[in-house]
């Protein structure tokens, strides 16, 4: 990577109509103020479809698009919809407008609600498909035969699902969900029109996308896309490619993902994933990864590949423990990974995340595949890992790596200033060379640090270019409930803030522009 600065902001951030950001006029008018702003990046999270707590982490299919993305104010243009039934489907009022004078910074006003989106907007969509015509094109026929690896299970997978109520895969019948064969093909002669559906639902999904990511690029803007390194066991993936997973001799989920206990959690996170049987992939060559960063590259012009220490060691923890106290780390494919994908395609362009428990091995595999690695800020001044936490002073860095404030995962730096200890926030204080008590000022150094710094890419959180608390946090890990809602304000993006990240990014040498 060039010498570069981009922002952080999940698509579902974006401001607009309609309970959550999409691809609508409003994210075209973000990527025209990251132009003004002399930034180059546009650092997204997973865009795959969420289910149960609304995780872009947890999604039913990795290869396919979250529906909720999709702008009504397009199919109202398509005439596929009118103003009235979106007005009628409850979508349209304040707080889901997410104007200026709706709340103050944070949370008040903006929240998205995901319960009120499932029930509004899914049907809306529905209907637009009812009205499409899409499969005379010979436009939508192409896009079927290129997704022909993925679509198919996908569309059925869910169609099932609905017919379920909704139930995760682990409560269907027997047949269906061990995907025999006969038991396929008689619920997708049943359930043909739901099948259509969320093949539209893909089709626009895309359509819409390449058209935003080509305006992007047309204004020198480029996306970072980010994927987890883990699929869902309530998804698509895990229930057509059983064979490519962890299985005891019934089939079932023998090993899950997470990871062990710590200064932060004393039983460790259980996250549930089931875990990659790495010498399957191996077998055939690494085909089903081949293809999943083959959509990736369709989808964004960098990858980011979160938890990517799991390439080096994995924690496998027993599928019934209800903790990860009883997990052992076991080795993942190393190397040999990306060499099959460089082999594939050549350079992918890739940053590696490779935050929390940190090896010499996992520094090791990132020097190898030469990716840059990640450099947070935040951790720079925990006085609970000293040792670990210098690495992130940016006096330690190498010029291969993207220097963050912070992520998605963690507080934003206001309520980060809040939450530290008294002998933590004078360590900043003496770093930043702060000599006030103002917060604000400490924000600001903290992005000027990261600017500064010799990170070949640096990304700041908007919150924290916009400076508010932990009312605007995305995720707090291990919760549910109050996470993945946060929306910006459409007023926010002013002038003033553009002119402001231009004097950054020009005095750190990070845009030509």
């Amino acid at each position: 990577m060039n010498r570069s600065c981009g922002v952080l902001l999940p698509i579902f951030s974006l401001p607009g109509r309609y309970g959550i950001g999409c691809f609508s006029e409003e994210a075209y008018r973000f990527v025209d103020f990251l132009a003004k702003s002399g930034q180059t990046y546009w650092q997204i999270l997973p865009v795959g479809p969420t289910g149960y707590g609304d995780s872009p982490y947890q999604s039913f299919s990795t290869f396919a698009g979250n529906p909720y993305f999709i702008s009504l104010e397009e199919l109202i243009r398509q005439g596929l919809l009118t103003e009235e039934e979106c007005a009628e489907a409850g979508l349209d009022s304040e707080n889901c407008r997410n104007t200026a004078g709706s709340g103050a910074p944070g949370r008040a006003g903006r929240e998205i609600d995901y319960g009120l989106l499932y029930s509004a907007r899914i049907p809306l969509l529905r209907k637009a498909y009812g009205r499409s015509g899409h499969r005379e094109t010979e436009e939508f026929r192409t896009f079927l035969s290129e997704n022909d690896y993925w679509l198919p299970d996908y569309a059925l997978f869910m169609a099932v699902k609905d017919a379920h109520g909704g139930a995760a895969l682990d409560f269907w019948e027997e047949d269906i969900r061990g995907g025999d064969p006969a038991a396929k093909a008689a619920w997708l002669e049943k359930l043909s029109d739901e099948v259509g559906f969320y093949e539209y639902i893909q089709y626009e999904f895309l359509r819409e996308w390449k058209a935003l990511r080509t305006y992007a690029s047309e204004q020198g803007i480029r996306i970072i896309g980010d994927i987890p390194i883990y699929v869902s066991a309530d998804s698509s993936d895990f229930w057509a490619h059983r064979d490519l997973f962890m299985l005891d001799d019934r089939k079932r989920i023998r090993l899950v993902a997470g990871v062990p206990p710590d200064g932060f959690s004393a039983d460790g996170q259980l996250w549930g994933n089931p875990l990659y049987d790495w010498e399957r992939h191996a077998a055939d060559g690494y085909d089903w990864w081949i293809r999943r960063i083959a959509k990736c590259r369709e989808l964004y012009d960098v990858i980011r590949i979160d938890h990517f220490r799991g390439f080096d060691e994995f924690f496998a923890i027993p599928a019934e423990d209800t903790d990860a106290k009883n997990g052992r780390w076991e080795k993942g494919p190393g190397t040999a990974l990306f060499d099959a994908l460089r082999e594939k395609f050549g350079e992918t362009p890739i940053v590696a995340e490779d935050l929390g428990y940190v090896t010499d091995t996992v520094r090791k595999l990132v020097r190898d595949t030469g990716f840059p690695n990640m450099k947070v800020l935040e951790f720079a001044f925990d006085s609970r890992d000293s040792t670990g936490a210098a690495e992130y002073l940016p006096y330690r860095y190498q010029h291969n790596c993207a220097v963050y404030t912070g992520t998605h995962d963690n507080e934003t730096v206001r309520g980060w200033i809040d939450s530290i200890l008294p002998e933590e926030l004078q360590l900043v204080k003496d770093y930043l060379d702060v000599r006030s008590d103002d917060p604000q000022e400490i924000v600001e150094r903290m992005i000027s640090a990261a600017h500064s710094s010799v990170a070949d890419l640096c990304v700041i959180p908007m919150q924290d270019y916009l400076g508010l608390d932990n009312s605007a946090r995305i995720n707090h890990p291990s919760t549910q409930g109050t996470n993945w809602k946060w929306r910006l304000s459409g007023e926010e993006l002013t002038e003033e803030l553009a002119g402001r990240l231009l004097r950054l990014a020009r005095l750190y040498g990070r845009s030509t522009r």
